[in-house]
C-alpha cells in the first residue's frame, strides 16, 4: 500500500460526510480512484443512494445556521492556518489523484490557504448600502437600506477534477462565509481531496449541517441534486454540455455556471518575444493544461511569427514532465488516459489538414508531452473547440483586426492575454474581445481569489466566482427604509 493510500484509509477518506458523518465506507458499491502514472486503485468511495443524497439536503434544510461574522471568520481563518500546516498532506493527494506534479500541486494548496483568508476577510466587511431619498425635487425625507442575508434553500455544487481541491474551496467558502448550506459533488475521479477539505473545516469548528459532501456516479444522483425541492441554487464548474443540461433541468433556480474556455494570447509585433514566449509555455503547460483558463490558441503577428516559434519550441523542449511525485519535474500527467488519447487525437486531425507538428504528440498512458504546433488555421478542431491539455497551437494574423476578429471566432469568451506595449491595441482588445477578462503582458488565467472570474458565451452565464461575487450570488438582497429627517 502506497503511503497516500495508507493516508486515505487512516482518515477514513473512503467515506461520504453528510453532516459531517462518515458513511458509505467498506459497502459493495463503491467507485474506484486511480493514480493517473501509475495506474493504480489508491482506494474506493461509495456510491451514493437516492436515499442518502435527500438525507443530505433534508438534513441541510432543516439547519439553519446563526454564525456571527466574527464566528465565520474565525472558521476560516483556522482552516487557513491548517490548510497551511497540512501543505504536504494536501499536495500529495492532489497529485496521487488527480496526476499534477508536486509543484503545482503545492500552488494550488496555497491558493486554498488565499481563498479561506479572502473568505474570512470579506465576511468582516458590510454588505449593506444606504440611499437618501431626497435626491429629486419629489423625494421623501427617508432612507433605504440594504442588506443581504442566505438564501432560504440549500445550494447543490458540482465541481471538477482538474483542481481537486480550489475548485471545491471556491464553492464551499462562500457559502460558509454567508451562513448557508451546501451539498457538494466532488468529481467521481478526484474525491479525496473535497472530503479531506471538508475535514478540515469541521476541525476548524464548521457545523457539519453547513457542508455535506456526496460521492457516486452522477448518472444516478445528479439529478436529484438539481432538482431536490430543497435547492435553491446550483453553482457548477465544468464543460459546456453539462452546464446546458443543468440550466434546462434546473427549472426556477439560481444557478452559476462556469465552463469552458478558448483562451487566446495574443502577442502583437512589438511584443517582447522573450516575455511573450514565457507566459506562453506557462499558460499552457501549467496543470498539465488543464484549466479552463490555459492558453489554448497562440495568436502571433506573422512579422515576429518565425521567432515567437523558436522561443516556444525551445522552452518546450526544457519543460521537465514525467512521474508527478517527482518534484524536479514541471508537469505530471492529465487526468487519465482517455484525455490523452483525445489531445493525441486532435492534434494527428490537425497535422493530417495541414498544421505542423513541431515538438511533442508523445503519449504513454496519461503522460502526454507539451507539443507545439504551427500553421495552424482557425477551423481545425484542435482551436475551434477546447482542447484542454498542453498543446499550443500557433494561428498567425496580419493585424489587429484580423488578431481579434480570430479571438472572438469560436463559442467561448473566458478569458485572454495580451503581449503589446502600444496603449491603442490594450484599448481595443480591452473593448472588443468578447471574453470576461482580457489581461495585459500576463497569461488569460492571472487573477486573485477574490476578483471576479467568469465567462459569457459558451462559457458561462456572466455570473462570476471569485469570493467577492460568489458571496453576492449566494445571498438574496432584502431592501428596507425608515423615516430620515
Amino acid at each position: 500500500m502506497s503511503q497516500v493510500a495508507q493516508f486515505i484509509k487512516d482518515h477514513q477518506l473512503d467515506a461520504m460526510r453528510i453532516g459531517g458523518k462518515k458513511v458509505g465506507a467498506g459497502r459493495s458499491r463503491f467507485i474506484e480512484v486511480f493514480n493517473p502514472f501509475t495506474e493504480q486503485c489508491i482506494g474506493t468511495v461509495p456510491k451514493a443512494t437516492l436515499e442518502e443524497v435527500r438525507e443530505a439536503y433534508a438534513l441541510a434544510h432543516a439547519y439553519k445556521p446563526n454564525l456571527s461574522r466574527y464566528e465565520r471568520a474565525a472558521i476560516l481563518n483556522k482552516a487557513a492556518a491548517l490548510v497551511r500546516d497540512h501543505l504536504d498532506d494536501i499536495a500529495n493527494l492532489i497529485t496521487t489523484e488527480a496526476g499534477l506534479c508536486i509543484k503545482d500541486a503545492v500552488y494550488e494548496a496555497g491558493r486554498v490557504s488565499d481563498v479561506l483568508l479572502f473568505g474570512a476577510q470579506e465576511v468582516l466587511k458590510d454588505d449593506g448600502q444606504i440611499f437618501s431619498c431626497d435626491l429629486t425635487h419629489h423625494g421623501k425625507q427617508r432612507r433605504v437600506y440594504t442588506q443581504r442575508a442566505p438564501l432560504l434553500g440549500v445550494i447543490t455544487a458540482i465541481t471538477p477534477f482538474n483542481h481537486p481541491m480550489n475548485q471545491v474551496a471556491h464553492k464551499v467558502i462562500p457559502s460558509i462565509a454567508t451562513n448557508n448550506r451546501m451539498v457538494l459533488k466532488p468529481s467521481e475521479k478526484v474525491p479525496y481531496s473535497a472530503i479531506y477539505f471538508a475535514d478540515l473545516l469541521y476541525e476548524a469548528g464548521l457545523p457539519p449541517e453547513m457542508l455535506s459532501v456526496i460521492t457516486g456516479d452522477p448518472r444516478e444522483i445528479a439529478d436529484e441534486m438539481l432538482t431536490h425541492p430543497a435547492v435553491d441554487l446550483i453553482t457548477f464548474t465544468g464543460g459546456v454540455a453539462i452546464g446546458k443540461y443543468i440550466a434546462d433541468k434546473a427549472g426556477y433556480r439560481r444557478i452559476v455556471l462556469e465552463l469552458g474556455g478558448n483562451d487566446p494570447l495574443i502577442v502583437m509585433e512589438d511584443a517582447d518575444l522573450e516575455e511573450a514566449s514565457n507566459l506562453a509555455v506557462q499558460g499552457s503547460y501549467k496543470n498539465s493544461g488543464q484549466r479552463c483558463t490555459a492558453v489554448k490558441r497562440m495568436l502571433v503577428h506573422q512579422s515576429v511569427a518565425a521567432e515567437f516559434t523558436d522561443l516556444v519550441v525551445q522552452k518546450t523542449k526544457a519543460w521537465s514532465y514525467g512521474d508527478p511525485a517527482n518534484p524536479d519535474y514541471l508537469m505530471g500527467t492529465v487526468i487519465d488516459e482517455a484525455a490523452a488519447q483525445f489531445f493525441e487525437s486532435r492534434v494527428n486531425e490537425a497535422v493530417a489538414k495541414g498544421a505542423r507538428l513541431l515538438v511533442g504528440n508523445q503519449r504513454r498512458g496519461a503522460l502526454y508531452s507539451p507539443t507545439v504546433l504551427d500553421q495552424v488555421t482557425p477551423d481545425m478542431m484542435l482551436v475551434k473547440e477546447e482542447t484542454f491539455g498542453p498543446v499550443s497551437p500557433i494561428i498567425q494574423f496580419n493585424n489587429i483586426d484580423e488578431a481579434i476578429q480570430i479571438a472572438n471566432g469560436t463559442a467561448y469568451g473566458l478569458s485572454s492575454g495580451v503581449c503589446t506595449n502600444r496603449m491603442d491595441y490594450i484599448v481595443r482588445c480591452v473593448n472588443e474581445l468578447q471574453m470576461g477578462t482580457v489581461n495585459v503582458r500576463e497569461v488569460p488565467g492571472y487573477r486573485l481569489e477574490l476578483t471576479p472570474f467568469g465567462g459569457i458565451k459558451d462559457s458561462g452565464l456572466g455570473y462570476k466566482e471569485g469570493v467577492q461575487e460568489a458571496m453576492k450570488s449566494f445571498t438574496n438582497i432584502k431592501t428596507y427604509s425608515l423615516p430620515w429627517a
